[in-house]
């Protein structure tokens, strides 16, 4: 089983990699994520393994980083192709299932960042 770590920052430069860094220093591996902002705040979910939601959470409270929620979550193999979400979906709308969260896993799968200064984003990557 895998848990879903939700994480409330300011919206600054610098916050997302705090978490990376902070995750990683403790051997927490990161599985999957989800970051948005609004409001001058940063929401981020991360997915850990089971074992590892309290190094993780000790970790982040030692950084000065709280977690605002911690619950259970499926992770689920799906095919690469389209109507893939369409299906699952439907399967669990057909089921009385509400979806109040969902996001993908890494592995073969892109990172995709949006940004104000996507300018300055570019030269970094380069």
């Amino acid at each position: 089983m895998a848990t879903n770590l939700t994480i409330v920052l300011r919206d600054r430069p610098g916050e997302l990699a705090r978490i990376g860094e902070t995750t990683g220093e403790a051997g927490v591996n990161i599985l999957g994520m989800a970051a948005f902002t609004g409001e001058g705040r940063g929401i981020i979910h991360i997915l850990v393994a089971d074992e590892e939601v309290e190094r993780a959470r000790r970790a982040l409270e030692a950084a000065d980083v709280g977690v605002a929620d911690e619950r259970e979550v499926l992770v689920i193999d799906v095919n690469d192709r389209p109507g893939t979400l369409g299906e699952l979906a439907r399967t669990l709308g057909d089921a009385s299932v509400n979806i109040e969260l969902a996001y993908t896993t890494f592995g073969d799968i892109r990172l995709v960042i949006a940004t104000d200064d996507m300018e300055s984003a570019r030269a970094a990557l380069d």
